[in-house]
């Protein structure tokens, strides 16, 4: 199973928004990177994300659920290549791990989320999902 974090601004979808979804979830849609478009593709269901904020809060405060693999992403225009998936919510982290507490572990300074902030969808390996949760209080 891999791991993944997913990020939003939560101005425009938040936390609250994606447990306000319940089991019906939302889709992961608007990604138009091609490496974020690879990643989503790469996305089984079951596996377990990442809801990170982004703009002025920079903090993963979430864990999410893929739903529903990559499928056709329903705001690209006809003909493009961008795809989308399902999330659902699972938990909310007790406490939030902003990004500078992950810049600040020794043991994230290869974690996707510190070297390519502006990435929207990247890998977590197992070891940083199990720091990340511990550091967030679960």
């Amino acid at each position: 199973m891999a791991y993944w974090l997913l990020k939003t601004e939560p101005e425009e979808f938040s936390w609250d928004d994606q447990v306000k979804r319940a089991n019906k979830g939302e889709a992961w849609s608007g990604v138009r990177n091609f490496i974020a478009r690879r990643n989503l593709k790469e996305m089984k269901k079951g596996e377990k994300f990442f809801f990170y904020h982004t703009g002025d809060e920079k903090q993963i405060v979430g864990i999410g659920e893929i739903i529903r693999e990559a499928y056709p992403d329903p705001t690209a225009k006809k003909g493009e290549p961008w795809v989308a998936v399902t999330t659902a919510a699972v938990e909310a982290l007790p406490k939030p791990v902003s990004l500078a507490t992950v810049k600040a572990e020794p043991k994230l300074k290869d974690m996707a989320l510190a070297k390519y902030a502006r990435l929207s969808v990247q890998p977590v390996t197992e070891a940083q999902w199990k720091l990340v949760c511990k550091m967030g209080g679960l």
